[in-house]
């Protein structure tokens, strides 16, 4: 999806990385077992991929960018599977994940219908009883000025709860981060 040079520059950037391992990862994950195979969606850079890698035994990043993925792939080596393919249409077998993973990307679906088909291939994908867990960002004046000649279809994390449930997920958990960050983390299981 489009970004902009300053935006392109923020994701990868130290300060970046160093937030995403400080911060974002260990508070969207907080309290989920991820069990033993994961699936991260839209690595883009590899900031989160990076800071996954050593907390569970077995990870796959899907990766639309077939530069990027190449790069993570390059920079990875086989600490993790990279695979280039489209999380609305996941190259995946029904069930194959323990849980399922993303961070910060959904608001780069250029519409809600193709974020509602990620939400159901993440769900078609996962193991009964897995977890889909991650975060985005809301909107603010800084994020609408970072995104100028992006792609940005912000998720609202009032309805994003109904969304998950119509994407064949329970258990939905929405919880904003304290401010100032406007952004929100989320968890849902498959039913069993």
């Amino acid at each position: 999806m489009p970004m902009n040079r300053a935006h392109q520059r923020l994701c990868r950037s130290e300060e970046w990385a160093r937030g995403v391992h400080e911060w974002l990862i260990p508070w969207a994950l907080h309290g989920l077992d991820l069990g033993d195979d994961v699936l991260e969606i839209g690595p883009g850079y590899g900031p989160t991929t990076r800071a996954l890698v050593g907390l569970v035994p077995n990870l796959t990043a899907l990766e639309l960018d077939p530069r990027l993925a190449e790069d993570l792939e390059h920079t990875l080596g086989d600490r993790a599977t990279i695979v280039h393919g489209d999380g609305s249409a996941m190259p995946f077998a029904d069930g194959s994940f323990s849980a399922v993973v993303c961070f910060t990307m959904l608001h780069h679906i250029p519409s809600a219908e193709l974020q509602d088909r990620l939400l159901a291939e993440a769900c078609r994908v996962l193991r009964p009883g897995g977890v889909f867990a991650g975060s985005d960002s809301g909107m603010s004046l800084r994020f609408r000025l970072l995104h100028l000649g992006d792609t940005m279809v912000v998720v609202d994390p009032d309805t994003f709860a109904g969304r998950l449930s119509r994407a064949g997920f329970a258990d939905v958990r929405i919880e904003r981060a304290a401010e100032p960050r406007r952004s929100f983390r989320f968890a849902a299981r498959k039913a069993a």
